[in-house]
């Protein structure tokens, strides 16, 4: 998913530098949106992983 995010995230950064700012703008919401979800399923990895099991 982080490797999504990056993709997009790059796509972002060649349209606006040839001046699609409408896909731009696209991308890098969904470059945000892709990061946000990663982070949130890391977090719950990393508290999940740490309980003892019963």
């Amino acid at each position: 998913m982080l490797y999504y995010s990056i993709v997009f995230l790059l796509i972002a950064l060649v349209a606006g530098l040839f001046g699609f700012v409408g896909i731009a703008g696209v991308a890098t919401g969904i470059a945000k949106i892709l990061f946000f979800v990663f982070l949130i399923a890391f977090v719950v990895s990393l508290v999940i992983g740490r309980r003892p099991r019963v």
